[in-house]
């Protein structure tokens, strides 16, 4: 049995972090989600560019667009949407057979506005109005300016992925503004049912204290970080609160795992799928971190309920003077201002592409 298949059986959902019009129009994904157990898929503004500048699939609707007067932000989520459509079409089954926890696909919100509520709730709620999907996530970063938008569009009924977090705290943060939203509902008479996964980073702990940590706390601090959050988690899932929502029609927000592919070259390329490998979660991996699992990946014990060594593994990074709390919130930051370059980077090349695309015509 493929090492997909152990895990998905575990009861985890393995998810593409990936998205391009070559692997709709090939059957690569409808290969993955046939042969590799692949149930959902995520994107951000780095994996739509490097689509977008890494062929000529997307130059004709480009070219079409630009002649309709759109500018180049409104002009990506077209191109967005159109992918994203297709992709959440090849999940309806899973979808459906799971009663909608699982077949989604992301679209993020600009990262322009990480720091600006009413303008995450307002694109939030238009993008999902625009995807015309039901099982196409929203994307609002976890940071304390998304966490009333992420309140507010649960609340108004939209799929919300929440991304950018980096810790338990972060995450319980994030689960308290969807429950906050999903209790509104309830108050007011509405459906319930409104799903959300937690995206919890992991491998940048890991790049973020390479150099700072000694030999034998090498790449432990992305792992035990996520043992406490899922600690945690299982303990909010048991909490007499979310059992209440659950009693009254409402679902948990389920915990992700992001980022999950390995940057240090001297570690095992499944490092962070086989670290992660536990039940009632999702694991949104990398293309070529997906192909690795599958073909060489091993699915041991689960992670343990009660975390494990989180608690003195983290401590021992305390010693080595790593201030994990500051850390989240230092990692939070600057993965905010990373997805908002990469964002006027893919903004910026399709502008260049529309004016090349002009100048052929």
């Amino acid at each position: 049995m493929k090492p997909t298949k152990q895990l998905h059986d575990l009861g985890q959902s393995l998810w593409l972090d990936y998205i391009t019009r070559g692997i709709l129009d090939d059957g690569t994904l409808e290969g993955y989600i046939r042969d590799l157990d692949v149930t959902g898929l995520t994107s951000n503004p780095t994996i739509f560019d490097k689509a977008v500048n890494g062929s000529d699939d997307y130059d004709d609707q480009i070219a079409e667009l630009r002649e309709q007067g759109l500018e180049p932000e409104p002009l990506f989520f077209e191109l967005a949407i159109s992918d994203l459509r297709r992709a959440a079409d090849l999940f309806r089954d899973v979808h459906e057979r799971t009663d909608t926890v699982d077949g989604f696909v992301s679209l993020e919100v600009s990262p322009k506005l990480a720091y600006d509520t009413e303008s995450t709730i307002r694109q939030a709620a238009e993008l999902h109005a625009r995807g015309e999907r039901g099982n196409i996530f929203i994307k609002i970063p976890g940071t304390p300016q998304g966490l009333p938008a992420i309140e507010e569009s649960i609340y108004a009924g939209v799929p919300i992925n929440v991304t950018l977090l980096f810790d338990s705290e972060d995450h319980l943060a994030a689960a308290d503004a969807y429950m906050k939203g999903i209790e509104r509902r309830i108050a007011d008479g509405l459906n319930p049912d409104v799903r959300s996964v937690a995206s919890i980073f992991m491998s940048r702990w890991d790049v973020a204290v390479a150099d700072e940590v000694p030999l034998e706390l090498k790449n432990r601090l992305g792992i035990a970080v996520g043992k406490k959050a899922y600690a945690n988690y299982v303990e909010m899932l048991a909490s007499p609160r979310m059992q209440k929502l659950e009693n009254q029609g409402a679902r948990p927000q389920r915990l992700l795992w992001a980022s999950t592919g390995t940057k240090d070259p001297e570690a095992s390329d499944t490092l962070y799928i086989e670290a992660f490998a536990a039940p009632d979660t999702v694991n949104t991996m990398p293309e070529d971190t997906l192909l690795a699992f599958a073909d060489h990946g091993e699915v041991g014990d689960p992670l343990l309920p009660n975390g494990g060594d989180a608690d003195e593994v983290l401590a021992e990074f305390e010693k080595a003077g790593i201030d994990v709390a500051a850390l989240a919130e230092r990692l939070q930051k600057e993965g905010a201002d990373a997805f908002g370059k990469s964002w006027e980077d893919m903004i910026s090349s399709i502008s260049s592409e529309a004016e090349r695309l002009a100048g052929k015509s």
